[in-house]
């Protein structure tokens, strides 16, 4: 596989196109002629391409909701086999996302995007994975589904060789995005500003105390989940990260597992005047995960998975 490269390939512009998969990958935008990622877990997927090749893909212009590796009939586009998060590729744009590395996204002409090239295939610029998770598709088997944001088009080009002797300052990176709505912060004040998984209160300058609200189910596109307080945890940072990136399993009656091990780790805390809505639970299990809690963490009673 071609060495990676994040960020904007020097000499090629947002916008330029090119006629074939053959071109793209002499000029070094997407390397691979048949894959649509080019990623492994150990470095990162620094370019995909997005051409109608899965019947789950969402194409919204500056949001891509996209369909991962694996089990794809390509004379159809219909999944006949399950997807996972141990592909090279998957795992490669997960890597991504945890690092925040950008992903140069390219679009190829198929008519079920208005967003496409009228032919051929056209560079989009730099986009930032900012979540993924693992549902069912429409053939009823399991795909990991990425959310992709579009960055700035002044974001810088290539960055360093990560393997060079020579120091550099890397690019700018993406950030997991803490979403603050008065919503968040009626939770996060509900709950002292303590952790509900460990109940750590991280104290900070000013006699204040620091901590994150977390949807439970996500909001936007595909998800929708609502910004209320229904839909939001108070958590550490650490905690919040586990969450967020499928480390951890929250059941509906608030056992929290982690799903490696399928260990319970506790419940989750509570206080009366903060009303949880168990159906984002059972939502985020079943659309998230892409399994039940007994599937990914055998160790759980059955109690906890109902």
């Amino acid at each position: 596989m071609a060495k990676k490269r994040f960020g904007h390939i020097d000499g090629v512009s947002v916008g330029q196109e090119f006629e074939s998969r053959a071109a793209l990958a002499a000029a070094g935008v997407h390397p691979p002629t048949m894959p649509g990622i080019h990623g492994t877990k150990k470095d990162g997927a620094d370019s995909i391409v997005v051409s109608g090749g899965y019947v789950d893909d969402v194409d919204l212009g500056d949001v891509i909701i996209y369909t991962g590796a694996g089990g794809n009939d390509s004379n159809t586009g219909r999944q006949v086999a399950d997807q996972s998060l141990e592909h090279p590729n998957n795992a490669g744009l997960v890597t991504s996302q945890l690092a925040g590395l950008p992903v140069r996204v390219s679009r190829g002409r198929h008519r079920g995007s208005a967003h496409a090239p009228a032919a051929g295939y056209r560079y989009e610029g730099l986009f930032a994975v900012v979540d993924h998770w693992v549902d069912v598709g429409r053939d009823g088997y399991k795909i990991v589904r990425f959310r992709l944001e579009k960055l700035s088009d002044g974001a810088p080009a290539e960055g360093p060789d990560p393997h060079s002797d020579t120091p550099a300052y890397a690019t700018t990176t993406v950030t997991r995005r803490i979403r603050d709505s008065a919503a968040a912060r009626w939770v996060k004040e509900a709950h002292g500003h303590a952790c509900q998984i460990c109940g750590v209160v991280i104290p900070v300058d000013g006699g204040r105390n620091y901590a994150e609200g977390a949807h439970i189910r996500p909001l936007g596109v595909p998800h929708d989940g609502p910004d209320d307080t229904g839909n939001l945890l108070c958590l550490c940072p650490n905690h919040h990260a586990q969450f967020d990136h499928g480390g951890l399993a929250i059941t509906p009656d608030f056992d929290v597992v982690e799903r490696g091990s399928g260990r319970s780790i506790g419940r989750l805390r509570t206080v009366p005047r903060h009303r949880i809505g168990v159906e984002h639970f059972e939502y985020r299990l079943a659309h998230m995960h892409g399994r039940t809690v007994q599937e990914s963490a055998p160790g759980v009673s059955a109690s906890a998975a109902r």
